[in-house]
């Protein structure tokens, strides 16, 4: 399905807004594909914000709600720390060691591991995500899901039949990353929705998403989001 804006029935890949169509297809079981990377090295652009102790702490806060997201499904976990690996095992999760690939080709090989471990769909979550929807919702069969970023640039959640990348889905992240993986799962011939979810669309990558209203309701009190306003954040 090419997801159309509703007015003019453009091809979204040619617009900048885009609407949340609702459908009828059946959601289907899917492992949640969580990438993580060293908690200490987490958050670099939060720094006029938080300091490192801070930055690292937030990291694995918000890690942690994107597991519970996942519910009692399968989690795994790319990586490449062992403090990461270390923290995945102690919440359950399948470790899956990928060093030296960078965010796309680590996405890409877990996803090429969990296909020959037998799961036939993945919901890759970026593990930033302050306040996240239960992810079970976005596995649907045959298809695959896109929820974008609040700015319409990056992929929050990517949700897909785990053939499609060999049908050329591939990771795609970094600046601009919606519209190349809309692109490509047009490109695949299945079923492709976008849904702009209010909640996955948060994430926590420039000190002005720490001030975002449906942000600040969930950050823990512990948190000091600016050196020189020393109130935390409730």
């Amino acid at each position: 399905m090419t997801v159309e804006h509703p007015s003019t029935g453009a091809s979204a890949t040619d617009l900048p807004a885009y609407e949340v169509r609702a459908t009828e297809v059946p959601a289907t079981d899917a492992v949640v594909l969580v990438p993580i990377k060293a908690f200490h090295l987490a958050k670099g652009r939060l720094e006029p914000a938080l300091d490192a102790a801070s930055r690292e702490r937030l990291a694995r806060w918000t890690a942690e709600r994107v597991l519970a997201a996942a519910g009692d499904g399968p989690v795994a976990v790319a990586c490449d720390d062992h403090t990461v690996a270390d923290w995945a095992r102690e919440h359950g999760a399948i470790v899956l060691w990928q060093e030296g690939l960078g965010l796309n080709g680590a996405v890409d090989r877990a996803v090429e591991q969990l296909h020959d471990a037998g799961h036939r769909h993945v919901t890759v979550a970026h593990g930033d995500l302050p306040r996240p929807s239960r992810l079970a919702p976005f596995a649907r069969r045959d298809t695959i899901v896109v929820v974008p970023d609040r700015r319409l640039d990056g992929t929050n959640v990517l949700s897909f039949p785990t053939a499609a990348a060999l049908a050329g889905l591939r990771a795609a992240y970094g600046g601009g990353s919606f519209r190349r993986h809309l692109a490509a799962a047009l490109a695949t011939g299945l079923a492709v929705e976008v849904v702009r979810d209010p909640f996955l669309a948060l994430d926590i990558d420039l000190p002005t998403d720490l001030t975002h209203p449906l942000v600040k309701d969930v950050l823990p009190a512990w948190l000091r989001t600016n050196p020189v306003n020393r109130s935390p954040i409730h």
